[in-house]
C-alpha cells in the first residue's frame, strides 16, 4: 500500500521547528547564511524523505532542530523518522544515500558561490577560530581564489555564503560516516552487509585518536554509543544491491572521501 501523507500534525511541527531554525540560523550568521544552510540541510532530509515515499515507507517529514544563536551555526541539524520497518537493502540504499547525495549536489555550488565572495587575507591577520579543510574544499579553493585553505602564506575569510556550504558539507561526512544507523551505515550494510559490524567499530575507535585534535569527535563517539551500533532493521536482508543501487553505494563513498574533515575546528 502507499505510505500514508503526512498528518496535519506532523506539518504543524514541521513548520515551526522549520521558522524557529531560521530565526537561529539568521541570528548566528545572517540571511544569507540561513537560507544557504537551510536549503541544504532541507535538501538533505527531503532526499530521505522522497526515497522513503518513493519505497512506500511510511515516513515523517523532516524535523529541523533550532540551536542557540552562540551555537556556531544556530541549528543542530535535521532529521526524519521512519516509521515502518524498511524492505530490502535496496531499499535501505535508496534511503540512506539519497539524502547524503541531495545535499552534496546543493552544498558544492553553494560553496562555489560563497568562494567566489569571501577574500583572502594574510595568515598573521587572522586569530582566533579556524575551520578545517577537506580534499574538496582545498581542490576549490586553489581553482576559484588562488590559494589552499590556512596556507602558510594566506587565510580565507568566508563569506556567510561560503560558511553554510562548508558547514553542509561537514555535516554530510559526519552522516556518511559508517557507523551504525548513519547514513554511510546504511550504505555500508547495504553494500557489504557481513563486514558492517568489523567497519562499525573500527571507524568508531578512529574517533578516539582524532579527538585529542579536536575533542568534538568524542561528543560525536558518545552520541553513536547512544544509537548504537545496529544496522536499521529490515524485512528481508537476503536482498542483494543491484548495479544502481551499489553505484549510489560508491558515490556516497566518494563524497565522503571528498568532504571529510580530520580538525574541523581549531584555535590559533
Amino acid at each position: 500500500m502507499p505510505a500514508t501523507i503526512p498528518s496535519a500534525k506532523n506539518w504543524i511541527i514541521f513548520s515551526l521547528l522549520l521558522a524557529a531554525t531560521l530565526v537561529t540560523t539568521y541570528l548566528a550568521g545572517g540571511f544569507l547564511f540561513s537560507i544557504s544552510l537551510i536549503l541544504i540541510l532541507g535538501t538533505h532530509e527531503f532526499g530521505h524523505y522522497w526515497a522513503s515515499r518513493k519505497n512506500n515507507v511510511k515516513v515523517t517529514l523532516p524535523f529541523f532542530i533550532p540551536a542557540p544563536p552562540i551555537f556556531i551555526a544556530g541549528t543542530f541539524g535535521a532529521f526524519i523518522q521512519i516509521k515502518e520497518l524498511i524492505p530490502n537493502r535496496r531499499v535501505l540504499m535508496e534511503i540512506g544515500a539519497a539524502g547524503p547525495i541531495a545535499g552534496f549536489i546543493v552544498a558544492v555550488p553553494t560553496l562555489v558561490i560563497g568562494l567566489f565572495l569571501s577574500e583572502v587575507t594574510p595568515a598573521e591577520t587572522v586569530h582566533g577560530l579556524t575551520f578545517g579543510s577537506s580534499i574538496l574544499l582545498a581542490v576549490l579553493s586553489k581553482m576559484i581564489l588562488g590559494v589552499t585553505p590556512f596556507s602558510a602564506e594566506a587565510n580565507i575569510l568566508l563569506h556567510p555564503i561560503a560558511f553554510a556550504g562548508w558547514i553542509g558539507l561537514f555535516v554530510t561526512a559526519l552522516n556518511l560516516l559508517p557507523i551504525g544507523q548513519l547514513d554511510g551505515g546504511h550504505v555500508i550494510y547495504s553494500l557489504f552487509r557481513v563486514r558492517h559490524k568489523l567497519l562499525s567499530k573500527l571507524f568508531f575507535v578512529l574517533l578516539f585518536p582524532l579527538g585529542y585534535f579536536w575533542l568534538g569527535w568524542l561528543f560525536w563517539a558518545l552520541m553513536i554509543i547512544l544509537m548504537g551500533f545496529r544496522p536499521a532493521p529490515l524485512v528481508d536482508d537476503s536482498v542483494v544491491p543491484d548495479r544502481k543501487h551499489k553505484l549510489m553505494g560508491y558515490v556516497s563513498i566518494v563524497i565522503f572521501l571528498l568532504t571529510f574533515i580530520p580538525v574541523p575546528f581549531s584555535v590559533i
